[in-house]
């Protein structure tokens, strides 16, 4: 883990679950004084353990509350199709993420949409669009129960 010493992991729990933080909170909470904590969250950073600070917007607040997942299965498993796909799906911004799975399917994707009506649409305008798709699997969430967007570094710590 590059030399990741305990206060290190505790800053990275800290800034994963709330990164809004001032450098002076991070170092209340983690005994030390504002400057050292400054270099180690850029040396974090420059590390690429931090990726990037976001803003987590309720989609539901938007009218996007309906989320759905989506089995994608290719219709051939050549370099050109999974590369075309790839390049279509970013292009649609109903899709949130995209990952490139094992098992039955190629992908998996996670899409936000605010009905049923606008989900179908999304399938049939868009996704039914994209000449790689071999066959799909849609999912609905009916509650979501667990949404952590953090690294559980508590694992890291003890194991």
């Amino acid at each position: 883990m590059h030399n990741l010493d305990t206060i290190d992991l505790r800053l990275l729990e800290i800034l994963g679950d709330n990164s809004d933080l001032t450098t002076k909170e991070l170092a209340q909470m983690v005994n030390l004084s504002p400057t050292p904590v400054f270099e180690r969250v850029k040396r974090l950073k420059k590390e690429g353990f931090i990726k990037k600070y976001i803003a987590l917007i309720d989609p539901e607040k938007l009218n996007r509350g309906f989320v759905v997942f989506c089995h994608i299965k290719l219709k051939q498993h050549k370099k050109l199709f999974n590369n075309k796909f790839i390049e279509d799906i970013d292009q649609i911004d109903e899709v949130v993420e995209c990952y490139n799975v094992s098992g039955e399917y190629d992908f998996l994707l996670k899409v936000y949409a605010n009905d049923m009506k606008h989900y179908q649409d999304f399938v049939f305008n868009k996704l039914s669009l994209l000449d790689s798709i071999g066959s799909t699997h849609s999912s609905f969430v009916m509650r979501e129960i667990k949404n952590q967007h953090n690294v559980a570094i508590g694992l890291l710590q003890n194991g």
